[in-house]
Parts: C-alpha cells; sequence; structure tokens
C-alpha cells in the first residue's frame, strides 16, 4: 500500500510552503483532495497544468450575451490571458515550474480559460489530442459553461475516458439561486447545470461543480443551499473559491461605488467549515480557496494569500474537531471518479 508523506502547511502569515511548524497538520487529513486522490490512484504526484486554448466565451461573443459575467476577468486565474502560445508549450512551461517545485512527472492538462467546449468538434478534438499526445500527460480536466456541452462534446470526452485517460468536466455554476446568476450575467440558470450533468453521467464521466462563495445577495444560506443542490445531482467533484474583485470588470465599478462587499476572510473560512462537513467524504475538492495577482486584485486583500487561506481553514475544521462529511450521510452509491 502506498503511503502518502507528511506534508506541512505553511505559515498562516506568508504566501508560499515555509519550513516545518510545531505540529505538522495537513488539509487532505479532513478533507479529500484531488491532489491526495491522484497521489493515491497513481502512486505518485500529479498535477494540474493550466492551459489556455485559445477559445472565447458566448456570453463575450454575442451568442449569450456581451462583456461576459460581471466578476470576469480571465487574467485573474489564466496565466496566459494576454497571448497564448501552443498548448505543447503551455505544458512544457508549466511542466518545468513544476518539477522544480514539486517533482511531479505526470499530469492533467487543465483547460481552463473561458469556455473550452465552445467550437467546432474538430477544433477542439485537435487542441486536447495536442495536450494527450505528450506521454506525461495522463488525462484532462475540461472548464467549461453548463449550456455549452452539446452530445457530441461529451461523446469526445467519454471517449478519451474509455481509452483509460483521467478525464473531468468542470462545469462553472457559481451558484444554484437563478437570481444570483441573472444579477451577475452568467446567462444560464441552474436548469442547464442540470440537464449537463445528467447528460454527462449517463456517458460515464465525472463532473466538477464550480461554485463561487460570497456572490452578490448570497451568504452561507446561500452556499448550503448551492451545495445541497449540486450534490443531488450526485457530483464527484467540487472546486470552492470565494468572490475576488478584480480591475476591469463591472464587480469593480459596484465596489468601487459602495454597492458589493466582499466576504471577511473568517466568514468565508466558517462557510468553507461548513460546506465540507456536509459534503460526503467520497466528493473530492478540487479547491478551496482562489487568488487573483496582487496587480489586477482590488478586494479582499486576502485572496492573494492561498496558503493563508488554506491555513484558516484546516485549523478552522481542527478547532471544531470535524472534517469531510462529519454532518451528511454517506452517499448511496459509489461516484465516477472513486472507481475510474
Amino acid at each position: 500500500m502506498y503511503c502518502a508523506p507528511t506534508v506541512v502547511l505553511p505559515d498562516a502569515h506568508s504566501d508560499g510552503p515555509p519550513n516545518a511548524l510545531p505540529v505538522a497538520r495537513i488539509l487532505s487529513a479532513r478533507v479529500t483532495t484531488l491532489g491526495q486522490d491522484l497521489l493515491r490512484r497513481y502512486g505518485q504526484r500529479v498535477h494540474k497544468l493550466a492551459i489556455n486554448a485559445g477559445f472565447t466565451c458566448p456570453n463575450r461573443d454575442g451568442a449569450k450575451g456581451r462583456g461576459g459575467c460581471t466578476f470576469c476577468n480571465n487574467q485573474s486565474f489564466s496565466p496566459h490571458a494576454q497571448e497564448a502560445p501552443s498548448v505543447a508549450d503551455q505544458i512544457a512551461a508549466g511542466r518545468a515550474v513544476l518539477a522544480r517545485r514539486t517533482g511531479a512527472r505526470r499530469f492533467i492538462a487543465y483547460f481552463q480559460a473561458y469556455t473550452n467546449t465552445y467550437d467546432d468538434i474538430e477544433r477542439l478534438r485537435e487542441r486536447y489530442d495536442q495536450a494527450l499526445a505528450l506521454p506525461d500527460v495522463i488525462g484532462l480536466s475540461v472548464g467549461t459553461r453548463p449550456d455549452c456541452v452539446p452530445e457530441p462534446v461529451l461523446d469526445l470526452l467519454a471517449g478519451y475516458r474509455r481509452q483509460g485517460k483521467d478525464v473531468w468536466l468542470e462545469l462553472g455554476l457559481q451558484s444554484a439561486d437563478d437570481r444570483t446568476l441573472a444579477r451577475v450575467n452568467r446567462g444560464h440558470g441552474f436548469a442547464e447545470f442540470r440537464a449537463a450533468t445528467r447528460a454527462a453521467h449517463r456517458r460515464g464521466l465525472p463532473v466538477c461543480a464550480h461554485l463561487i462563495i460570497g456572490l452578490p445577495g448570497e451568504g452561507r444560506d446561500a452556499a448550503m443551499d448551492s451545495l445541497e443542490r449540486v450534490l443531488e445531482l450526485g457530483v464527484e467533484g467540487l472546486k470552492v473559491h470565494p468572490l475576488h474583485v478584480v480591475r476591469h470588470t463591472r464587480l469593480a465599478l459596484e465596489w468601487q461605488h459602495g454597492d458589493y462587499r466582499p466576504l471577511e476572510l473568517d466568514d468565508y473560512v466558517a462557510i468553507c467549515a461548513d460546506l465540507i462537513e456536509h459534503t460526503p467524504p467520497n466528493v473530492i475538492f478540487h479547491r478551496l480557496t482562489g487568488t487573483a495577482a496582487r496587480s489586477i486584485l482590488l478586494a479582499p486583500d486576502w485572496c492573494a494569500l492561498k496558503w493563508a487561506v488554506l491555513n484558516r481553514i484546516e485549523a478552522e475544521l481542527h478547532r471544531r474537531g470535524t472534517r469531510q462529511g462529519e454532518r451528511c450521510a454517506p452517499p448511496s452509491q459509489p461516484l465516477l471518479a472513486r472507481t475510474a
């Protein structure tokens, strides 16, 4: 049996892994994380490499709307938001960094920027195949909107999975409340997420639901409701992060005019701990926070400090003496990603 090494959490006042703390505690001892799940299944570190494949978004090009979501500036999460090198070049650059930093030798190509199923099927196949042609890329994680996953795309992704590739469909829901989705100009509702999730599951594709905590008008109750509704659909993964205000967005104008107030760190940590407690232990957390570069981040300041936030979440779970699934019933059937 492969035993995961002890990983020491970084200092809460730094933004990177530090020297050892007096007491070693790891978030993955209390939360089912994607990194530890991959480590368990492959016996070595496997990392996601973010890719900008040059796609756009129907909420920007006029098919659904113009201007995109009120909070969206792809530069806040895509390392190649300004210009996109080839898929192979992006993987090579990311591979070099991660190999030095973590020793990882196997990777999942994460098609992240904009809507990565929104194009002609042959162009999608070309981009995906470019990544999978590399011997150290073992799979794909494809980020998209729930209203942009037609059957041919799902069939293509399911085909990769049948070939033994590790494939995730990441659906950006953000909130299960249609009123909130309209307020932030998402251009879709929960019904599209439900339909896309069911269509993916019919093909054996695991789904990771993206949820944003702290959207305008939302707090803990809304976050818990969104969690309950996606879990009812049997999603295999969750990606959670706070809403951060970045430059050149409509949300930035709302914040500057006093019409939007970001969550405090204490509130975000408490909500995350609640979500974790109510999530079955075999659902995989792909992310529990999100960051933006200081050059574009307006608020809240703590969104620039990934490790500090993760430390606080672990500390809150430790304080409560709890872990993932502590306050929910176990699922009635195994999830796709756990049996692949």
